[in-house]
């Protein structure tokens, strides 16, 4: 069984990731990124306090999740263990401003006023920062008020220790009431990005909202039935807001 310290993170290829993922749209994602959308734009319906602080929890190459929290935060922070992708990061948050590759996906968000009100290349590079971070090191001590984690306590190990903490990890990075989303891959046996091999854990609607429901007050979860390349069986996506109790790591 592969756990997370066994895998080759050092020699993750972002730009493959993205060439493989990101950079013609695939319609789940452009669903992913309208639900979620829609999904921020309900919880602040009433207002945004000020100021909110946002996390992207094992960013990796994919823009999308933090463009996502973009018009709710004053500060962002994209957090990311394997160092060739926050170094893609870094460029990606640089003042020149991040890839024309993200634009589809800014173009589907800013469908909703409170997107289109903001200048998103603009914005990005000046309340976005990059931080290197294990997802299993968060320890609850550090806490944002709107959070995102795609593909990661799925995709980095196939103990399913290692995931239902790393679900337990994100989750206490969150204040009471924050707004957040998280996506797995169904089903994933681990996956490929350019001559490297990644272990995954296989999970399910119902493992997801197992590890899930003791942090939320509200959840609801889409069982997305897109199969996007070999050896999984679709993408959950699990929207919702985090609960008044903080678990004990």
């Amino acid at each position: 069984m592969d756990r997370n310290a066994d895998a080759p993170w050092a020699q993750f290829d972002p730009e493959v990731y993205v060439d493989l993922n990101y950079r013609v749209p695939l319609e789940v994602d452009l669903l992913i990124v309208r639900l979620m959308r829609d999904h921020f734009g309900r919880c602040f319906a009433g207002g945004v306090p000020a100021p909110m602080r946002g996390v992207d929890v094992g960013a990796g190459a994919n823009l999308y999740p933090g463009l996502a929290m973009l018009p709710w935060c004053e500060k962002m922070v994209l957090l990311e263990y394997a160092q060739p992708n926050v170094e893609y990061l870094e460029r990606q948050t640089s003042p020149e401003g991040y890839d024309e590759a993200w634009d589809a996906f800014w173009n589907e968000l800013g469908k909703a006023p409170a997107y289109a009100a903001v200048e998103p290349r603009t914005r990005f590079s000046e309340i976005v920062r990059v931080e290197r971070a294990n997802l299993l090191d968060l320890d609850g001590q550090r806490r944002w008020d709107i959070g995102t984690m795609f593909f990661v306590a799925d995709s980095m190990s196939e103990c399913p220790e290692e995931f239902r903490r790393g679900v337990r990890c994100f989750m206490d990075a969150l204040t009471e009431g924050a707004p957040f989303a998280a996506a797995f891959m169904k089903e994933s046996v681990g996956y490929q990005v350019g001559e490297h091999r990644y272990p995954a854990y296989r999970v399910n609607e119902d493992r997801v909202r197992e590890s899930l429901e003791p942090f939320v007050s509200e959840l609801e979860v889409h069982d997305l039935h897109h199969v996007v390349r070999p050896g999984h069986e679709g993408i959950i996506l699990a929207l919702g807001r985090r609960n008044s109790e903080i678990a004990v790591p």
